[in-house]
């Protein structure tokens, strides 16, 4: 079987703000998304789709596609997401779904469902390579958001993102002196990113608060000491709980903890970052959060 691969993605600036244009700073993980196919000329008209989640399986479906219907699966609510989103997938592309052959599509998530790192944009992003059409375009249809995550998945790089007037983005170089002195927690959880978004979209927000954070994304961009980097997010993150209206993440879980803690994406789950401090390892156990990347291990930048 031939092979795709997206990365995953973290979004660094911006949360929320994005949908109104602001400018993100988001980045590459080196988990990511696998995606493998073959197809036969066999007048049959089938999808046999499979998806791993770390190897292990975990959705299996087959589609009629000339009628667009589930003919067997064990999960069926998310075998209609992808029956609804190869139906997409069919409408954009010149080439894919356009005759009688069968398709067998394989997808293994290299990282935890729960970790909240891009397992939709990653696999929107493999769809569009493979069909050769907008990944943009296609995650619109499907799922809706920035498309910030898209932007990373397919660019394979940390990139500047905006969304209006229309989408644009820009690989950067990301590279902080300070990066081996970055941490990555993760909360436990994944969050409802609809949720917060909704949220959002119920305040009135002004343009100045906009252009508030494509300066805060700029001047972190740029920033060549820690202390100024650290001191840019703590800004950054008390804007965003004034605005909402939700505690910021260090207040609720790290009131005590001596560095800067930045949420990455929504709010009240998946990962943030902190810088290491003596003892930082003791310190987040202690307060029930096992999982911690270092720079090296979890940013593909």
């Amino acid at each position: 079987m031939n092979s795709l691969f997206s990365p995953g993605k973290l979004m660094l600036t911006s949360e929320y703000f994005a949908v109104d244009g602001a400018l993100v700073l988001a980045v590459p993980t080196k988990l990511g998304q696998e995606f493998f196919f073959e197809e036969k000329p066999d007048g049959k008209s089938i999808v046999s789709w499979e998806a791993y989640h770390q190897n292990k399986l975990w959705l299996k479906a087959v589609i009629d596609y000339k009628n667009w219907q589930i003919l067997e699966t064990n999960i069926t609510s998310s075998a209609e997401f992808i029956l609804k989103t190869l139906k997409n997938v069919q409408n954009l592309s010149e080439i894919k779904f356009k005759n009688s052959y069968s398709y067998h599509l394989k997808t293994n998530l290299q990282f935890p469902a729960d970790y909240g790192l891009g397992s939709s944009s990653t696999l929107m992003n493999n769809l569009a390579e493979w069909s050769h059409i907008d990944p943009f375009q296609l995650n619109s249809i499907s799922l809706g958001g920035s498309g910030y995550d898209i932007a990373v998945a397919h660019a394979k790089s940390a990139v500047l993102f905006q969304n209006k007037p229309e989408i644009h983005f820009e690989k950067v170089d990301f590279n902080p002196k300070f990066k081996n002195e970055l941490i990555f927690i993760h909360l436990n959880q994944k969050q409802d990113s609809r949720e917060g978004i909704n949220l959002y979209k119920s305040k009135i927000k002004s343009q100045k608060l906009i252009d508030e954070f494509s300066d805060l994304t700029k001047n972190i961009l740029l920033c060549d000491e820690l202390d100024k980097f650290s001191d840019l997010f703590v800004i950054h993150e008390q804007i965003i709980s004034d605005f909402i209206g939700i505690p910021t993440v260090k207040s609720i879980y790290f009131e005590d903890c001596v560095k800067f803690v930045k949420s990455l994406g929504a709010w009240g789950g998946d990962f943030v970052m902190s810088a290491k401090f003596e003892g930082f390892e003791d310190y987040f156990w202690g307060k029930g959060f096992h999982t911690i990347y270092e720079w090296s291990d979890l940013i593909d930048c």
